[in-house]
């Protein structure tokens, strides 16, 4: 499976919820906000800037789990906007992970309010960083979507 297929999927489960859901009206500022509050839990289960604690992260699965709730809103706001990506935005730059979190968190607040293609792109940039200093390859991050994807269906099935 190719990386912009994400963006075909994610069309069609936003698609799918919008009916479910009855919705009419524009929610980019809604999506912006999850995305920011899923960021927030990836960092979480990092734990990288609990330096207070003695506590290791969590199992890479969850983490990685975290990470594709950030990308299924990444792709449904790039749709929204008719923004696209061909490829993953690989990185090979190693950095702390709270700079890294804190650079992304950064590059989101960026696009929500800019809502432009650059801002979009800088933002991926962000995530392709953040995979790398994760150890995500984009096989990795491309099952995780599509398996968290059909979990996503399944809820919206059961009224979740």
């Amino acid at each position: 499976m190719k990386f912009k297929q994400l963006f075909i999927m994610q069309r069609e489960l936003d698609r799918f919820i919008e009916e479910t859901q009855n919705i009419q009206r524009d929610v980019f500022r809604e999506k912006g906000l999850a995305l920011l509050v899923e960021l927030s839990e990836l960092a979480n289960e990092t734990r990288c800037f609990k330096f207070w604690s003695t506590k290791g992260a969590s199992e890479r699965e969850v983490i990685l789990e975290e990470f594709v709730d950030s990308i299924h809103f990444m792709l449904s706001l790039g749709n929204m906007r008719n923004f696209s990506l061909d490829e993953w935005p690989g990185s090979e730059t190693q950095q702390d992970l709270t700079q890294a979190f804190l650079h992304a968190t950064k590059t989101v607040l960026t696009f929500i309010e800019q809502q432009s293609e650059a801002a979009y792109i800088a933002m991926w940039n962000a995530y392709g960083e953040l995979a790398f200093n994760l150890g995500f390859t984009v096989e990795d991050i491309i099952e995780a979507y599509r398996a968290k994807n059909e979990k996503n269906y399944e809820r919206q099935r059961s009224g979740y």
